[in-house]
């Protein structure tokens, strides 16, 4: 039997607003426990909820960021159910009525090809606090720091069959977010939070099976794995003739299994009824082609762009777009050495594995852009070899500003002077007569190996420092 995967996804945005989505407290992370709280997040009596205006626009920036449509009413009601971190007893959510409707938001694979996802709605919505179970010994705490933090939920029809597709799905979501600067999407921080609803069905059916969903996961490579994992358990219940519960599940990384949270709610479990406290939110559509004409270029757009203009591959302009700060550094450096392909090795390659080695993100490292752009300038025009570059590189990052200082302390100037390369090839030629009747004799396929061998005899000759091409170039002239 060929089983297959049937996954939708809810991404949880936490939106970056100053202050919370009904109260004036702070959202800023990393506070010490209650002190982001004031009386309506406590859910006081006598308390009121006061919409936050940025929320609002936020969720439409995004809603025309995906191509959806604005609702232009939308409505708040109560969700209703009971935990210690939720003291209202409910959650103020949108769910007859959301701010973002239906939109296809275009998903670029690692083949090139394009993934369309039907995005079902996205509505606004506040978090809950956070049960803290390690603070107090034998004893739950509750941080309220989180309750009100402005949420975007998102939600997708299901149209993922696999966990590639997922992955890909909310690595151009978190790119968009943050071009659009609606959320900074740090998933450590929880500002981005996914859950998937997965089932199995035999390939071919076309009725649903039962779903379980898979909560609050942080990580890519975590939502990868979890999804092969449950994927697995669901397989081995169905084809033991076993029948799959509706039910929220954990994932837990370390034991590398899921394990049941609770029962899966639907809609009439959680009584959802208007927001009494809270009016009809309406938006004109002046207000929206007024938000639309300040986007920015959004990813897709800067894909097509770098692959238009810049003769970028589908590939590199994909990775170079996935988040704004590598997209922004990438043509501060393609525009002043006017090497876009060059630019794009360098940072893809060079930089992308010292970040990686590093753990800091592009806009903690030492290196700039200018200085990155003038090495690929100094490449170019023959001061430095590819080999030499290296070294130039080290050197910035671990500090250094300037690319001509680098290479004149270091003395790594490529020689290129066609006279001291003529000097050097000559007293070669004069010193292996053998290897040069050698070469004379041999057919063209020798020759590339003996000429291996003149080119390491010079650059040692040169102390490394004889520009390559040149020197291939004046070899095989005076060999032949």
């Amino acid at each position: 039997m060929r089983w297959e995967k049937v996954m939708g996804l809810e991404v949880h945005l936490q939106l970056a607003t100053q202050s919370k989505i009904f109260s004036s407290s702070s959202t800023t992370f990393g506070a010490d426990p209650n002190n982001h709280t004031n009386p309506l997040d406590m859910a006081l009596p006598g308390t009121l909820p006061v919409l936050n205006h940025e929320a609002v626009t936020k969720a439409i920036i995004f809603g025309l960021g995906v191509g959806a449509e604005i609702g232009k009413i939308s409505r708040f009601d109560r969700k209703n159910y009971f935990y210690p971190d939720l003291p209202k007893g409910y959650q103020i959510s949108q769910f007859f009525e959301p701010i973002v409707k239906e939109g296809v938001f275009d998903v670029p694979m690692p083949d090139g090809s394009i993934f369309p996802v039907r995005i079902l709605r996205a509505h606004l919505e506040e978090d809950a606090g956070k049960s803290v179970h390690d603070a107090i010994p034998d004893q739950t705490g509750i941080d309220l720091n989180r309750a009100g933090t402005p949420l975007l939920e998102v939600v997708t029809e299901p149209d993922f069959r696999t966990a590639d597709q997922v992955v890909a799905y909310l690595k151009a979501l978190h790119a968009l977010v943050t071009y659009l600067g609606i959320s900074d999407g740090n998933m450590a921080e929880g500002s981005m939070r996914c859950d998937v609803n997965l089932s199995l069905r035999l390939e071919g059916e076309e009725e649903y099976g039962i779903r379980t969903e898979l909560k609050n996961i942080n990580s890519f490579r975590f939502i990868e794995r979890a999804i092969y994992v449950e994927a697995e358990r669901q397989q081995d219940i169905l084809e033991s003739g076993g029948e799959v519960t509706q039910e929220t599940r954990l994932f837990d990384p370390d034991a590398d299994e899921t394990r049941s949270m609770r029962s899966k709610e639907v809609a009439n479990d959680y009584r959802y009824f208007p927001d009494p406290d809270l009016l009809p939110v309406v938006v004109d559509d002046t207000t929206i082609e007024r938000i639309r004409a300040e986007l920015p270029e959004l990813p897709a757009v800067k894909r097509a762009r770098f692959t238009d203009q810049l003769g970028l591959s589908q590939y590199d302009a994909s990775l170079l777009t996935q988040d704004r700060a590598t997209a922004e550094f990438f043509e501060a450096v393609s525009a002043r050495c006017n090497n876009p392909k060059s630019a794009a090795n360098w940072i893809l390659g060079d930089v992308s594995a010292n970040l990686n080695k590093s753990g800091t993100t592009l806009n903690e490292s030492p290196l700039v852009a200018e200085t990155l752009a003038d090495l690929i300038i100094r490449i170019d025009d023959g001061t430095l070899s590819s080999k030499m570059a290296k070294t130039v590189f080290d050197a910035l990052w671990d500090g250094s500003s300037d690319v001509d200082e680098i290479i004149e302390q270091k003395g790594l100037k490529q020689v290129s002077d066609t006279g001291a390369l003529e000097t050097i090839v000559n007293d070669l030629i004069a010193n292996n007569p053998a290897q040069v009747e050698q070469y004379r004799a041999a057919d063209e396929g020798k020759q590339k190996k003996l000429i291996g061998f003149f080119v390491g005899q010079a650059m040692k000759a040169s102390k490394g420092q004889a520009n390559p091409q040149m020197l291939n170039q004046l070899l095989k002239e005076k060999l032949s």
